[in-house]
């Protein structure tokens, strides 16, 4: 079968609601796992915070404020992420050889930011599956897929967001329904990028701390697990391997499709991720503003400059110039376990940042960096069209890409 055929087969068969779906077609089958997330009281929105760890007490963390917002605006800003039930309670799936038992071998699948549905990632997951022969986890990131409640994703409500926004900005650019919700969360509130993304590391350790106490019938306790990560979730995924407090991936292999570098050298515009606007306010945030405010506010501090690994790391990941000695020497540590492909002509994730911080400034890390480009027009967010005019081009580049991919984590 081609990718579009695979595509459209899985679309229509796949359904959160099922614990298990067959698909025979393919020799497929998919798990949906339920998950308690044991770090949501790490968001905002809680009447004060611990670091258990440390056993270090700090004040509550408040959303700005603005009466001068519109209702629908100051609605989502208000959120008190630490409450959002779907983002604590909700299903991962797992896509594997019908009829297998236990996995010895499995790959961690991290989509992009702002996806709200698992489709585009579904003949990935099979490809890689049926490429690698092993089991595929298909992990959602904090407050993505089905971890955001559903009205974040209505077009009525989500329209009129969009409509306020334009009022106080209107030269955003590239603003939509599709990321009117993501937009106002981190425009006006860019920590919450990096305290979800600090959620979200934590899930992925609670979920392979899990495996390895046998914890899930689908997988050996002892399983080599790899990492395939996209977009931002190659973010999470480096941050996992270059922390690795655990040693849960020491073994790990990490495969970065459109994904690799630094936060602030992406330029995420797009109506399917940040509106101009938005993506301003987080760069800004990020480089001229957050070392004053891990200086100012002890619980940052804590987690962001000394108090953590992982927080450290998440720290050098932000922006090139900002602890780039530390940054570099993780990654020539990790470089032949890595491996990044890129795209040509991506716009939101340019394939020389990929090289200009995986290889480092002086370009003496020995990580695989390859730059393709593909016989059809394509972007970041639809890399495989599923276009029928352009079938024969679109499934030659998919199988060229995810050749080289399994090959590597294989």
């Amino acid at each position: 079968m081609s990718y579009i055929e695979d595509f459209t087969l899985l679309k229509e068969r796949f359904d959160h609601s099922e614990k298990k779906i067959d698909i025979p077609e393919l020799e497929t089958e998919i798990l949906n796992i339920p998950f308690e997330s044991e770090h949501c009281n790490i968001l905002p929105g809680e009447p004060s915070y611990e670091c258990r760890e440390h056993h270090k007490f700090f004040p509550p963390t408040h959303p700005p404020e603005d009466s001068k917002l519109h209702e629908s605006i100051q609605k989502l800003i208000n959120v008190n992420d630490s409450s959002v039930k779907e983002n604590k309670y909700f299903s991962f799936p797992v896509l594997r050889k019908a009829g297998c038992g236990r996995s010895k071998k499995a790959i961690i699948l991290f989509h992009g930011l702002n996806e709200k549905a698992w489709d585009k990632y579904l003949p990935w997951a099979q490809k890689l599956m049926e490429k690698t022969g092993k089991t595929i986890i298909m992990f959602p990131i904090a407050f993505h897929m089905n971890r955001a409640p559903a009205e974040w994703s209505n077009p009525r409500a989500m329209r009129k967001v969009v409509e306020e926004k334009k009022k106080l900005f209107p030269r955003t650019l590239k603003s939509s329904i599709a990321n009117a919700a993501i937009n106002t969360r981190l425009h006006f509130d860019p920590l919450r990028f990096m305290w979800s993304g600090l959620q979200s590391y934590y899930d992925v350790i609670q979920l392979v701390n899990s495996v390895r106490n046998g914890e899930y019938s689908f997988i050996e306790p002892d399983a080599k697990i790899d990492m395939f990560a996209y977009s931002i979730g190659s973010f999470l995924a480096e941050i996992l391997l270059m922390a690795d407090t655990s040693g849960f991936f020491k073994d790990s292999k990490l495969f970065n499709f459109c994904g690799g570098p630094v936060l602030t050298r992406t330029s995420p515009v797009s109506k399917y991720i940040l509106d101009s606007e938005t993506n301003v306010s987080v760069l800004t945030f990020f480089i001229d503003y957050l070392e004053e405010e891990i200086r100012k506010d002890e619980r940052l501090k804590h987690y962001f400059d000394n108090g953590h690994m992982e927080g450290e790391v998440f720290r050098s990941m932000i922006d090139y110039r900002k602890k780039k000695e530390f940054r570099e020497d993780k990654f020539r540590k990790l470089s032949k376990r890595m491996f990044a492909l890129g795209l040509k002509k991506d716009e939101v994730i340019p394939p020389f940042e990929i090289i200009n911080t995986l290889k480092g400034e002086k370009r003496n890390i020995p990580i695989k960096v390859k730059v393709m480009d593909l016989d059809y027009d394509y972007d970041h967010v639809i890399p495989f069209p599923t276009n029928w005019n352009i079938e024969k081009e679109v499934d030659k580049a998919f199988n060229k890409v995810f050749k080289i991919a399994s090959k590597f984590l294989k």
